[in-house]
């Protein structure tokens, strides 16, 4: 069986940096090293996504880049209702910019429907924002 991945929209960001920096700005709540995002619902194929599988990230129309999923944790709102921390690798992986449609909630995701990352030394070159995408 291959790698498996979740895909979800990164609500609230316009660019990967927009990403990175609410990583660095609520750093100090998580463990060293890592980083959360908590979701309502807990993935059933768990098992295949912790360890290997990514976190893959759309911003502003298209998968942008990606985040190492380590495990999955529970976390209770003050609310008291069980949800479900994806507890990151802090390192975000660009990827080739790959559009997707909006969608609510998040998906499982493929090895071989995943953008491939990019080089270290492209991580903007391949970069097509919006206005990029915009007819003249």
């Amino acid at each position: 069986m291959g790698e498996l991945n979740i895909i979800k929209l990164c609500v609230g960001a316009d660019s990967v940096e927009d990403l990175t920096d609410w990583h660095r700005a609520h750093a100090h709540v998580w463990a060293p090293g890592t980083t959360e995002h908590v979701t309502r619902m807990w993935p059933e194929r768990g098992d295949e996504i912790t360890g290997a599988g990514s976190l893959y990230w759309i911003i502003e129309g298209q998968v942008l880049a990606r985040q190492r999923i380590l495990r999955l944790e529970e976390r209770r709102g003050a609310d008291g209702i069980a949800r479900c921390a994806l507890v990151l690798d802090t390192e975000v992986i660009r990827t080739e910019a790959a559009p997707r449609r909006p969608f609510q909630g998040w998906r499982y995701l493929d090895a071989a429907d995943a953008p491939r990352d990019l080089p270290k030394g492209r991580a903007l070159d391949d970069f097509v924002g919006p206005a990029a995408r915009m007819p003249k």
